[in-house]
């Protein structure tokens, strides 16, 4: 939800867009609910506020003007759910639309079809551990209690750790022959 969107104001903290705007530098999510039968996390530590890159901010900026012209397109088919991601009316996206709509963006980005949404949380985790993230951040950001599951079920090493021995070798035996 929008609500959940905030920006950094030295007055106030975190505080949602929808009060403050976009016209500030840094913006967090709150990840304290999800889509479960009860709507709320698995557990109480996989609640926690984000803080998005700039990118991200900088694309649901955009994001919040294209909707706002579609809520006026729309005019009073417009159920204001206060949603980012609805359909062209405000309404709620069923699991069909999610998946239309993302295998349009694996399409275009011409990675194929067979993608699901899903893979995304994967691909951050190894995304994040091949690039030198510890284990424990990486198990925090994605709201998992310890770093097992991260672990064993989401991180798919991008570089094999195969490698990691000769690759340390290598400059070892460059530093002495340089010495």
């Amino acid at each position: 939800m929008w609500e959940h969107v905030v920006a950094w104001t030295e007055d106030e903290g975190w505080q949602p867009v929808t009060k403050v705007g976009f016209d500030h530098e840094r913006f967090a999510i709150y990840v304290w609910r999800s889509v479960r039968a009860h709507g709320d996390t698995k557990t109480r530590k996989s609640r926690r506020t984000l803080e998005l890159p700039k990118d991200v901010a900088d694309a649901l900026k955009r994001h919040h003007a294209r909707q706002a012209a579609q809520r006026l397109k729309a005019g009073e088919d417009w159920q204001d759910n206060g949603l980012v991601f609805c359909t062209r009316t405000g309404r709620p996206l069923d699991a069909g639309n999610v998946r239309r709509a993302f295998r349009g963006i694996t399409r275009k980005a011409g990675i194929g079809e067979n993608w699901t949404p899903r893979e995304l949380r994967h691909s951050f985790v190894s995304i994040m551990s091949d690039n030198g993230v510890p284990l424990e951040t990486i198990a925090d950001l994605v709201g998992h209690a310890g770093t097992a599951v991260t672990e064993k079920v989401y991180r798919h090493q991008l570089k094999p750790v195969i490698t990691k021995g000769a690759e340390t070798m290598n400059t070892v035996f460059a530093r002495s022959r340089s010495a």
